[in-house]
Parts: C-alpha cells; sequence; structure tokens
C-alpha cells in the first residue's frame, strides 16, 4: 500500500499538516498546494493517485478544481476526497456528477482521513 502519491489541498496550513503527517507516516507519498489552483498544476505535473481537497479555498474552489480535473480525459477517474466545513455540504447530485468518491465533514481525525484514503484506493484498485 506504499509509494501511493496523494495530493492534499486546504487554505488552512494546519489541516495540510495534519493530514500530510498522518499519510506520510502509514507510507504515502504527500504533494500538498493552498488552493485550486495551485492543485491543478500539481495533478498535471505530479499525477497522484488520489486528491484531497477543501471545498471552500480562494482562487479556485474545490469543486472549481474537481471539474477542471473532471474535463481532462487524462483525470476524469482520478479519486477525490472533499473536505467540507459544516454547512458546505456538497448535494448528492453534483457529488455524483463531479465523481467525488467520499466527503468528511470539519472537524475530522487524521485517522478518519487515513481510512478514507485507503478504503477509496482499494476500491479503486479492486
Amino acid at each position: 500500500m506504499t509509494d501511493r502519491k496523494v495530493l492534499v489541498v486546504d487554505d488552512e496550513i494546519h489541516i495540510v499538516q495534519v493530514v500530510a503527517i498522518k499519510l506520510r507516516n502509514n507510507g504515502f507519498e504527500v504533494v500538498t498546494a493552498e488552493n485550486g489552483a495551485e492543485a491543478l498544476e500539481l495533478v498535471r505535473s505530479q499525477h497522484p493517485d488520489l486528491v484531497i481537497t477543501d471545498y471552500q479555498m480562494p482562487v479556485m474552489t474545490g469543486v472549481e478544481l474537481i471539474e477542471n480535473l473532471r474535463s481532462d480525459a487524462e483525470f476524469v477517474e482520478l479519486p477525490v476526497i472533499m473536505l467540507t466545513a459544516r454547512g458546505f455540504a456538497i448535494e448528492d447530485d453534483k457529488k455524483a456528477r463531479l465523481n467525488v468518491a467520499a466527503c468528511l465533514s470539519k472537524p475530522f481525525s487524521p485517522r478518519e482521513v487515513l481510512q478514507c484514503v485507503q478504503d477509496v484506493l482499494q476500491q479503486v484498485s479492486a
């Protein structure tokens, strides 16, 4: 389960750090970004196995990031986990249309994120 690359995108740096540390401690390579625009560039250059993105971010939101990824044939199937603050739930139809693998509400535990990443990657490789 090692050698998998995960891109973590959130404008709250402490969330990025907590998630990155938990994933790195469990054998993942982690790339980080502070907004959707930066993340889009990193997806194209780094080709992560999975993206964890916040919903609300400056420059480009998580939804806009996913829409951009889905419009590129290379990243149509790239698994994405969406982090949402309370009150920013993503509707089921939008979740399906954007092919969002999972949603986690803040606050979450690093263990929850790790489990979610492992579950999603397992489904993808199954």
